[in-house]
Formats: C-alpha cells, sequence, structure tokens
C-alpha cells in the first residue's frame, strides 16, 4: 500500500487507515484479530482508535492484539482524547483531563507512546492555548510522536494550528485533521480544507463511505445486519437515508457499473485522492468488509467520473466562502 506523508510532518502512513469503532462492540477479538492481520499485510500501517471506543475496550483490544500479533513498531498508533461521557459535559480539554486520559490509554495499549495523539473536540469552556499544551507536554514527554485535532470547525482548526506554529521551538505543529468526509458529507471543504491545505495539515478523513450507506447496501431497504438495523447505530446511519444521499448513491453505483467495480470502491477512492486526504479511516465491522476497502489500493477514478461525482455532490457554498465576484 502507498505511504503518504502525513501533513507536512515526516510521520509517513499507509493511505488508508484502519478504523477501530465497532471493535469491542460489534467486532470480537477474534474479527479484529482477522482485521488488523489482514490489513498489515496489505501493507496498511495506521491504526486509529479512542479512549471513548466501547469505553476504552478498544484500546484495550488493539494492545492484547499488538503483544504477538502484529509487531507495535510496525503499526502507526493514533487514539484521541477529550471526549467525556458526562451529564453536563460531552468535552473536557483541561490538561488535568487530556494527559490523564493519555496515561490511561497507554495502559490499555500497553505501549509507551501513541505515534498520533489526537484532541478529540474543540472544548469552548477551556483556554484553547491550555489545551494545546496538553499536546506539547505529550510530544514533549515522548508519551506521543505527533499531535492532531479532530471535529475542529475551520476557524479552530486555524486559531489552534497558527498558535502552535507562532513558537516552533516549544510548541508542537499540528499535523493532522479528522473529520468525516465522503460524497455525502463535504462540510469540511468550505473551510477546513482550504485551511488544512494552507497550514501542511493532513486530512484523515472519518465515515469516508457515508456511514456505510455509499456502499450501496441500503437501496432496497435496510439488511438486517447493518448498521442502520442496530439499535446503537441506526440513529448514525438514518440521516443520509434521505433522497438526496439516494441520488449521489446511484450515482455512485453507475460510476461503479461502467468501471466494472463496486460502489464502495468507487466512493472510497474518490475520498482518498482528494487534495490534503493524507489516509480516510475505514472503520469495518468484519475482515471481509475490510478485505473489500483494501481492495481500492488498485484503484484511480478517471477524471471525468471524478468530475461527474464532484457535480451529483456538490455542496452548496454561498458567500463568504466563495469569491464574492462572482455571486
Amino acid at each position: 500500500m502507498e505511504q503518504r506523508h502525513l501533513g507536512r510532518t515526516g510521520l509517513r502512513v499507509s493511505r488508508i487507515g484502519l478504523g477501530t469503532l465497532t471493535w469491542a462492540r460489534d467486532t470480537d477479538e477474534r474479527e479484529a484479530a482477522e482485521q488488523l492481520k489482514a490489513f498489515r499485510e496489505a501493507g496498511g500501517t495506521l491504526v486509529d482508535t479512542a479512549d471513548l471506543y466501547a469505553d476504552g475496550g478498544a484500546e484495550y483490544l488493539l494492545g492484547r492484539l499488538i503483544q504477538g500479533l502484529v509487531p507495535r513498531e510496525e503499526l502507526v498508533i493514533a487514539t484521541k482524547a477529550g471526549s467525556v461521557m458526562e451529564p453536563d459535559r460531552q468535552v473536557d480539554g483541561s490538561r488535568r483531563h487530556l494527559l490523564a486520559a493519555l496515561d490511561a490509554s497507554l495502559r490499555r495499549l500497553g505501549t509507551d507512546h501513541v505515534d498520533l495523539w489526537q484532541l478529540h473536540a474543540f472544548d469552548p469552556h477551556t483556554p484553547l492555548e491550555e489545551t494545546l499544551q496538553a499536546l506539547d507536554l505529550a510530544v514533549g514527554s515522548g508519551r506521543a510522536r505527533y499531535a492532531g485535532l479532530a471535529n475542529f470547525s475551520g476557524w479552530q482548526l486555524a486559531k489552534a494550528a497558527t498558535w502552535q506554529l507562532a513558537d516552533p521551538a516549544v510548541r508542537t505543529r499540528v499535523a493532522s485533521a479528522q473529520l468525516e468526509y465522503s460524497l455525502l458529507q463535504r462540510g469540511v471543504e468550505r473551510e477546513v480544507q482550504p485551511a488544512a491545505l494552507d497550514l501542511g495539515i493532513g486530512l484523515l478523513p472519518a465515515s469516508p463511505l457515508g456511514r456505510g450507506v455509499l456502499t450501496g447496501k441500503y437501496r432496497r431497504g435496510t439488511p438486517a445486519d447493518s448498521r442502520g438495523a442496530s439499535d446503537h447505530l441506526a440513529s448514525f446511519v438514518a440521516p443520509y437515508l434521505d433522497e438526496a444521499s439516494n441520488r449521489i448513491v446511484d450515482a455512485v453505483t453507475t460510476a461503479a457499473d461502467g468501471l466494472a467495480v463496486t460502489p464502495l470502491q468507487v466512493a472510497l477512492s474518490w475520498v482518498r485522492d482528494r487534495p490534503g486526504v493524507a489516509a480516510p479511516i475505514v472503520g469495518a465491522r468484519t475482515a471481509q468488509q475490510l478485505g473489500a476497502a483494501l481492495s481500492v489500493e488498485t484503484l484511480s477514478l478517471p477524471d471525468e467520473i471524478s468530475r461527474a461525482l464532484d457535480e451529483v455532490s456538490a455542496p452548496v457554498h454561498h458567500y463568504p466562502d466563495h469569491d464574492w465576484s462572482t455571486l
């Protein structure tokens, strides 16, 4: 698998990442082991997790697997901290919480460092400089090699990255930004993507298959074994089962038929090769699903198909996102 630099850093990652959102919940240890083995055999290196996934269970499971299945040094392990499940708050960006969460993640993972440590979300109630100092302390202490952000809006990303670049001798630069990005969700193109390109930040698209909808599996209803039919993920899939999404899925399916490939391959290739993207994060439930995603390595979409998909899925951008003189 091709390796790409993560933003304007020396860290190289596989251009498809393995997500672990379903691990220790919908994906048991046997399936997770098969996924990790297949991923590594295909040349994959980037494995993405978070302290919130299965209440730490995903990290714990990944830690068990890297003890014997795959050598730790062959993987780029990324995790996140900052999201909390408390009645009165969903994000805690305090230095106290973040550094404690990192130490807990390291214990579950069974390693002395992570390769990429990401803030899971922006905390409007904590001074940004305090939150970012946690990244500096993590990298400075060797507990993290690189730092990234997740679910930051355009202005939040630009402010954080610029603050870090203002004192490069002391502060660690922002290497990555992870947000949802697919043919069904192109909101990052408004401000996040331009900011990332300008500041040398690598994009890590989450849900690159539109929460599974771009595979075409929901065109004739909701399969019983799908996320859309599960108690805890049905509401996650539901927003992309509308008419606007159906038109995009139909276009993806038409493109796939013309290329003699699958809708999954078309949708994943499209987002993988967007400007600024380092690696889409694919969260498969089974090894078979992951294998289908890994098969995209040999596919590059023809320009005319990419343009057609761009047009059919184009988000509506108005002032000031576009040059005012064109309005």
